[in-house]
């Protein structure tokens, strides 16, 4: 099994720290708003890697963060009039309702900034006896960069080019400008807590490495987050890790791409930001995963208009074969293992989703014909597509069930039925752009239509 390792830009060989156990810590999410669909991406990623890990006979302990106190949220606290601590914990609140929504497990060790305050505050203590970190005079503590050599290797930034996109703040209490805050005086009106440096609180860069030695030691297996975390969120928690325990602090860094939306940066700025709970609104939470995990982890997503309704649309073709098989054989108990073997081969390579989710097509394929054929061997198929892509958290409905919900025959209205089969007609005699004045007409009544070698599919957007 090989997985990219960000540090070292190359895939490499999974070994574990211990033999038969993965530590894993993933970055979570800061808790100043709702779920959006970038967060939903990375819970999803790592909650995969965590579930074939597992499947792989691993022992995972996967740990993940809420940031719940930092600038963002005292911003929101002082706009809304609510005390950021209650703040943060409606938020939380939220996030785990929609996560829950859309079937991602929750991590095996949850971890709070707040309530690991008192290692944070002994973390920074002991940089500061190493010397590798200074009180600024103002009762902000800083680290000293230039007491780590190894600085920028995670990110490939020459120190002169460190302070592009980084906000720089109190230059005058620093050693050097590309420092960076470790505790942070309070501000009037601000949440604090008592500190060797006075009230304060927390560097957002210093609560991931606290609470990573506190739930794991000074090692660990994998680290992961979104790209955007590279610099300087994970480039500063090496750093501070390393430098303090003198150890390589995580053997695997991975990162995931970030979200597009129709080409565009996913932002507020652009108004385009799409919550999860907006998304899982429209359309099932199998067609979420399916959506997503069709790119490359790796890679950006780019959420178009049809790209929910499309992987939708797969889904309900492959629910109809699901149920047409089982309810052909339905005492059919037996597996196709080509199936579970290239999911496998699919995953071994840098945990390749896209790869597993595209060979699906062909399975289909082939159970479509089998099932014309009478061959029971089409149940084996779905048998087995239903029990390895699981994993993936697809294919886990009743299949009448789900058609019933997303898309089957009896829930289509005989207008919308009338207009898809004008457009057939269109298409076979190739008349395309009556065709896709059709298409719009579907989409203005609700459906999405998507073509196959064996006719159409309509969804429901």
């Amino acid at each position: 099994m090989r997985i990219y390792n960000s540090r070292t830009r190359r895939k490499e060989e999974f070994v574990p720290l211990e033999e038969g156990k993965v530590k894993m810590y993933a970055c979570g999410i800061t808790v100043s708003g709702e779920a959006h669909i970038g967060h939903g991406f990375q819970a999803l990623v790592y909650d995969v890697f965590r579930k074939y890990l597992e499947k792989k006979g691993y022992k995972v302990t996967y740990a993940r963060n809420y940031t719940d106190v930092d600038d963002k949220i005292i911003a929101k606290s002082l706009e809304t009039g609510i005390p950021a601590d209650e703040y943060a914990a409606r938020m939380i609140e939220k996030i785990d309702a929609v996560m829950q929504k859309a079937h991602i497990d929750e991590p095996t060790v949850w971890l709070k900034a707040t309530e690991h305050i008192g290692d944070i505050i002994a973390f920074i203590s002991s940089l500061i006896e190493k010397g590798h970190a200074y009180e600024g005079g103002n009762g902000d503590v800083y680290f000293d960069v230039d007491t780590f050599p190894a600085y920028g290797q995670l990110s490939g930034r020459a120190k002169e080019d460190m302070l592009d996109g980084v906000r720089v703040e109190n230059d005058e209490n620093k050693h050097n400008a590309y420092d960076f805050a470790l505790w942070k005086a309070a501000k009037p009106g601000e949440i604090s807590w008592d500190s060797p440096w006075g009230k304060g609180r927390p560097g957002w860069h210093i609560e991931c490495s606290a609470m990573n030695r506190a739930a794991f030691g000074d090692r660990i297996d994998i680290h992961g987050g979104g790209r955007d975390l590279i610099f300087p969120h994970h480039e500063n928690e090496i750093a501070q890790t390393e430098a303090l325990t003198g150890q390589r602090f995580a053997n695997y860094w991975m990162h995931n791409g970030l979200i597009k939306v129709n080409g565009q940066k996913m932002s507020k700025s652009l108004g385009n930001v799409l919550l999860m709970e907006d998304v899982l609104d429209k359309y099932s939470d199998e067609a979420l995963k399916f959506a997503l995990l069709s790119a490359n982890y790796r890679g950006d997503v780019n959420i178009t208009d049809t790209l929910f309704s499309d992987a939708e649309a797969h889904l309900v073709r492959f629910y109809t074969l699901i149920d047409r098989a089982e309810t052909a054989f339905p005492d059919e108990k037996g597996k196709e293992e080509s199936v579970d073997a290239r999911f496998d081969e699919a995953m071994d390579d840098d945990f390749n989703t896209a790869k597993a989710l595209a060979d699906l097509f062909g399975d289909f394929k082939e159970a479509g014909r089998l099932l014309a054929a009478g061959d029971p061997r089409a149940r084996r198929i779905v048998n087995a597509v239903r029990e390895t892509y699981s994993l993936l958290g697809i294919f886990k409905r009743d299949a009448k069930e789900y058609l019933k919900q997303y898309g089957g025959e009896g829930e289509i209205p005989a207008e919308v039925k009338a207009v898809a089969e004008e457009r057939k007609k269109a298409r076979l005699a190739r008349d395309w752009a009556r065709s896709d004045e059709l298409r719009d007409t579907l989409r203005a009544m609700g459906y999405a239509v998507k073509d196959s070698k064996e006719g159409y599919t309509l969804t429901k957007i």
